[in-house]
């Protein structure tokens, strides 16, 4: 048997190109043939954050006059704790790292700085932004589609705000999923109350920067409140292992609901939380 294998490699260069509005980096491609004791092990491919070549798009409509609001979710998933919502408007020239962008949750989690020192370069360089959150018991009371919408609408809502003289005919609303609850508004044009218009798009994080954008702060944020919640509350680590899995189903959560039962920041609604209402 061969001492050697076949690996194809990919090698960034450093040149980028632009074409309309995807920006991706040239790529080379060669095979190369590597003894065997050399192999990366998995562990170690694992432990290698990839380098990002960004594939998203910077806009959805190319008119620099159209003002794209990107929205997205944090936390919609766990048993335990608020959701979040992100809503971003980024500038759809060069003046933005568009590079920067990707789903929230590609970000590493042994390394969480990187994705908080992004969360922070969106603040200081987006034209406007924001973050809700409905809690718990916002969640159970009306569920957690709706609970999303709203954390969602009241994002969008304080963006619009930021926007002076913004003229809503020129208003689009980029939104990851498959639903969005329509978002009523007033045309100052015509005085009438009418609905938004928007896209939703899945998997829009992979897709759009300032879906991802809108992502990455929502993350964040819900991350700082779960850290802030177990440094205050110690038993929700050392019960519920919170700290770790925010809030997620993990088998320590789960373990811990069984034996402990539920907490005032569990969802009520959700999975075995039923069982201890």
């Amino acid at each position: 048997m061969s001492d050697w294998i076949s690996a194809t490699i990919i090698e960034d260069s450093d040149n980028e190109i632009a074409m309309d509005s995807v920006v991706i980096k040239k790529t080379r491609k060669y095979t190369k043939r590597i003894p065997k004791d050399k192999e990366p092990k998995d562990k170690e491919v694992k432990d290698k954050e990839p380098e990002h070549i960004c594939l998203l798009k910077k806009f959805y409509h190319p008119e620099l006059t159209i003002i794209e609001i990107g929205a997205d979710e944090a936390g919609r998933g766990p048993m335990f704790g608020r959701v979040y919502s992100g809503a971003v408007v980024l500038p759809k020239d060069d003046s933005f790292d568009h590079f920067k962008m990707k789903d929230s949750k590609k970000f590493t989690s042994k390394n969480p700085k990187k994705i908080q020192e992004v969360a922070e370069y969106i603040k200081e360089h987006a034209i406007a932004w924001a973050v809700e959150y409905e809690d718990e018991r916002v969640i159970d009371e009306i569920n957690i589609l709706q609970a999303t919408q709203s954390a969602m609408h009241k994002a969008i809502r304080s963006v619009m705000r930021q926007l002076k003289g913004l003229d809503t005919n020129n208003l689009f609303l980029l939104i990851d999923g498959n639903y969005f609850k329509p978002l009523t508004i007033v045309n100052k044009t015509n005085n009438r109350i009418e609905n938004a218009k928007y896209e939703t798009i899945e998997g829009g994080d992979n897709k759009y920067t300032a879906i991802a954008a809108a992502s990455i702060l929502a993350k964040v944020e819900r991350d700082k409140y779960i850290d802030e919640l177990c440094l205050q509350n110690p038993e929700l680590v050392e019960k519920y292992g919170i700290d770790s899995n925010k809030g997620y189903g993990s088998k320590r959560h789960m373990d811990g609901i069984k034996q402990y039962g539920i907490t005032k920041w569990h969802r009520r609604s959700f999975g075995i939380c039923k069982s201890f209402v």
